[in-house]
């Protein structure tokens, strides 16, 4: 008696749960969508507050609901910040940003350099780094008062040599931080061609480290430049005349004894913006792969 085997049944391969659980990229997800629509609004409304109210006039302002949009919009208060010395605060903000930011960046970035290829003076760096490191723990406010009587002492009170000086030296220690993390990362071997090409290191550190390194020296010069632009401690500790005022503080020019008048200081606050918003521009690219690689360290 012959016995009659029935074939096998066939395998089916199936997908593991994790493979058939997967997301499919056209499906929604809602929940994250409202998340950034809610955080989209949170940030604009402000800024459209601040565009329409710089378009009204004051009388407007008060009478009208503020989110309503301007029925007559005018450029009347931009046209009287203009005429209340703005170009000359406009100027004196530029001289000290670029008088604190300048410097700041460039001796950041030959310290930097410097502590991570120190060589034989390693641990004085070291130490050197450490006092850095240590800058980052005080807080402009804590030093405030012996940064005043020092600027009383070398007779530079009421300048823009004032203002600069302290805004240069608070701005080193993080630039040195973040420089230095950046040419850490560069391959060794780099520098060791340059060496054997018979590059100094004067050479190395301008044709090698800064194109290198030029991402993290965008990122640093614009958030140093934001900084010091916004800066109000300083200007208002260290200065007394109308003519060394900074932009921060010529909002005082559109407040009055019994009111302010809000358009007026909006206009101005728009105007105050737009230098930083054509610096971010200009140095967009650089400045979004240096905190990317910022991000990825």
């Amino acid at each position: 008696m012959t016995t009659v085997l029935s074939p096998p049944p066939p395998v089916v391969d199936r997908p593991p749960a994790s493979r058939r659980r997967r997301f499919h990229p056209k499906q929604w997800n809602l929940l994250g969508g409202l998340a950034g629509w809610l955080w989209l609004a949170v940030v604009i409304m402000p800024i459209y507050w601040i565009v329409i109210t710089s378009l009204k006039v004051s009388g407007d302002y008060y009478a009208t609901n503020p989110l309503a949009p301007p029925t007559s919009p005018t450029l009347e208060n931009y046209r009287f910040v203009l005429e209340n010395n703005f170009v000359q605060y406009f100027m004196n903000s530029t001289i000290v940003t670029v008088g604190a930011v300048g410097p700041a960046v460039l001796m950041s970035f030959m310290a930097a350099y410097a502590i991570i290829r120190g060589g034989a003076a390693s641990r004085f760096l070291r130490g050197v780094n450490g006092l850095f490191l240590m800058g980052l723990a005080i807080p402009l406010q804590a030093v405030i008062i012996p940064i005043y009587l020092i600027i009383i002492k070398i007779q530079m009170y009421d300048t823009l040599g004032a203002i600069i000086l302290p805004s240069l030296a608070f701005a080193i220690p993080l630039s040195v931080l973040v420089l230095a993390n950046f040419i850490r990362d560069v391959p060794k071997e780099l520098f060791e061609s340059m060496r054997m090409d018979g590059a100094t290191e004067w050479g190395t550190l301008w044709r090698l480290a800064f194109p290198l390194t030029r991402p993290a020296l965008v990122t640093v010069t614009i958030y140093q430049g934001l900084t010091v632009w916004n800066g109000f401690v300083l200007p208002l500790i260290l200065t007394q005349s109308p003519e060394q005022r900074t932009l921060p503080l010529a909002l005082w020019e559109f407040q009055g004894q019994y009111s302010v008048n809000i358009p007026a200081v909006l206009a101005s606050v728009v105007l105050t913006t737009l230098p930083i918003l054509t610096l971010y521009v200009i140095g967009r690219r650089q400045l979004l792969s240096g905190l990317t690689a910022g991000f990825g360290k």
